[in-house]
């Protein structure tokens, strides 16, 4: 066991350890992506993306102050989210969640 132990202290130095590179990294580009805090990303009322636009702002035409499309996405406290324009005319036929029957109240809005 000594005879191991000093093998080890000597090269602990890493005077005798060869120095051969497998590779050499020249160049690195990060990427990321980024999503919706949401359970589903498509409003099930208009089965478009939450992200684009519903199909009424669609065909309307509406644009917000940067000429984007204006269409706020907005999240229940179920944490299902829809077309702010899709889910205003669900409630006033129905107060609840179209995917879980919960009844609707809004947790935050935004885009």
């Amino acid at each position: 066991m000594a005879d191991a132990d000093q093998d080890l202290g000597d090269r602990g130095d890493g005077d005798n350890v060869k120095n051969d590179k497998l590779f050499t990294l020249k160049k690195w580009n990060a990427v990321a992506m980024w999503s919706w805090d949401v359970e589903c990303d498509t409003c099930a009322i208009c089965r478009v993306q939450v992200m684009d636009a519903c199909l009424r702002c669609q065909a309307e035409s509406k644009k917000d102050f940067y000429g984007r499309q204006d269409c706020v996405v907005v999240w229940g406290e179920c944490n299902h989210s829809f077309h702010y324009c899709c889910m205003s005319l669900w409630v006033k036929q129905n107060n609840r969640c179209p995917l879980c029957q919960q009844e609707w109240s809004i947790q935050r809005m935004g885009k």
